[in-house]
């Protein structure tokens, strides 16, 4: 009954993802239409292949045992491929990315032997990679916060990483699986702080509040202005005084 609810939990969790990588979709399509990528940052995308690229290659039999985790490759084998389309231009991170990897995978494969050691390599470095990709958003509620917009950071993303993060939580539990439910008891709660940021500032529009460093110059020009004013008006007066003084003399 559990492995049955596990399963079903798993293809949720699998529906949700898809959302999640693809809910970009839009954003990219945003940028190609501007031919600028505004204040979006590539960052969270590349964190979000790496986390990908780790819970595929956990999901295999050569690290889990057989295909027990078998939902974890299908969702994170296409989000491997939706998060490679959206950062192909940055060459120089995603071949750092890939590398990094590599790297790993390899010495899992070759260095070690059992699936238990194997899955302890693999999953510690891929709860990394899962905590730092929830965690990549913290710099778009930052954001979002001082502008009072939620134009950079889309309902559906937040929505959606809420959801799959409860159901990957959920599914770790099902088997036990700390190194899969662990990352997601960060996302779960992430998730839902930008869902309330952004019940908060949905009908704001945007705040640009002007630098503090330019009001200083401007201060500071206004008063150097009246400062020479004033040393005009001390330098006319004593002028006429002198002119005065050399008339009655003469």
């Amino acid at each position: 009954m559990t492995v049955i609810l596990r399963m079903a939990v798993g293809l949720m969790g699998n529906a949700t993802s898809f959302l999640l990588y693809a809910a970009p979709i839009s954003t990219f399509a945003r940028v190609i239409r501007k031919k600028s990528t505004e204040e979006f940052s590539c960052v969270p995308y590349a964190v979000s292949l790496l986390n990908c690229l780790f819970y595929t290659w956990y999901g295999l039999p050569v690290v889990s045992y057989k295909w027990e985790n078998f939902p974890m490759i299908t969702i994170n084998g296409l989000g491997i491929l939706l998060e490679l389309s959206f950062i192909w231009k940055a060459g120089i991170m995603t071949t750092a990315l890939i590398i990094f990897f590599s790297i790993i995978a390899l010495i899992s494969t070759y260095k070690f032997h059992d699936h238990k050691t194997r899955k302890q390599l693999v999953g510690g470095v891929g709860l990394i990679a899962s905590v730092a990709m929830y965690a990549a958003p913290l710099v778009v509620m930052k954001k979002v916060i001082q502008t009072k917009s939620v134009e950079y950071m889309p309902f559906s993303l937040s929505l959606f990483s809420f959801l799959a993060s409860l159901l990957w939580l959920a599914y770790g539990l099902l088997g036990r699986d700390l190194l899969i439910a662990a990352p997601n008891l960060v996302g779960a709660p992430l998730g839902a702080l930008q869902l309330v940021l952004y019940c908060k500032y949905r009908n704001r529009a945007m705040v640009e509040p002007k630098p503090a460093q330019e009001w200083d110059v401007e201060k500071v020009d206004m008063k150097t202005s009246k400062q020479h004013l004033q040393i005009a008006a001390v330098t006319t007066d004593d002028d006429i005084n002198e002119k005065k003084s050399q008339i009655i003399n003469s």
